[in-house]
């Protein structure tokens, strides 16, 4: 079992002392200008619950069928999680079997799921959009190039982006656009 010494020590040597704080014998509190986290004990201490506030929930609202596909498939041993009004990455392990290369291996992980937000998410979503204008365009019977052409005027007339983009900033869209479409435009059949 981890000792709450190692945990300490951990946090420190990861955060630095100085932003490590031990509001409670239960907590220990990291404050740093990049994020907040917190590590519990059950009362018990039986449990270790690692915390870290991603984004308010209201802003992942949209994501949230993403956020639980990140879960299956991109958090490894973390999780999102939501609880009062925010979406939390969340690492939980028995303290009898934590070992202090688990700790680090998880603070990595929440600290690379805070930074990276709802990134991942968002570029999940954009894959199934994405993929649905495939079905749709293959489903009409059109090619690659049409889709593309298709796109592009619905850039121009205002429907995608805006009236006020810049010519510079549409092209950048279109751009994109077009290395999604080529990258998956094969691998997307109808049947």
């Amino acid at each position: 079992m981890i000792s709450e010494s190692e945990i300490t020590n951990t946090l420190n040597n990861y955060f630095g002392s100085e932003t490590v704080a031990r509001p409670t014998p239960e907590v220990w509190q990291v404050d740093t200008d990049q994020l907040r986290l917190l590590l519990m004990l059950s009362s018990d201490q039986t449990l270790i619950r690692i915390l870290v506030p991603i984004v308010p929930l209201q802003t992942a609202q949209s994501y949230l069928i993403e956020l639980l596909e990140a879960n299956f498939d991109l958090t490894q041993m973390v999780r999102f999680a939501i609880h009062q009004g925010v979406v939390w990455g969340v690492f939980q392990h028995f303290g009898e079997t934590l070992t202090t290369q688990d700790l680090k291996e998880a603070i990595d992980q929440l600290v690379w799921l805070h930074q990276n937000g709802l990134n991942e998410c968002f570029k999940i979503l954009v894959e199934k959009q994405v993929r649905q204008i495939i079905r749709a365009s293959k489903l009409q019977g059109q090619s690659l190039e049409a889709t593309l052409q298709s796109l592009n005027r619905l850039y121009e007339e205002g429907m995608l982006g805006g009236l006020d983009q810049d010519s510079q900033e549409r092209e950048q869209f279109l751009s994109a656009w077009k290395l999604q479409l080529e990258r998956l435009w094969d691998s997307e059949s109808i049947v």
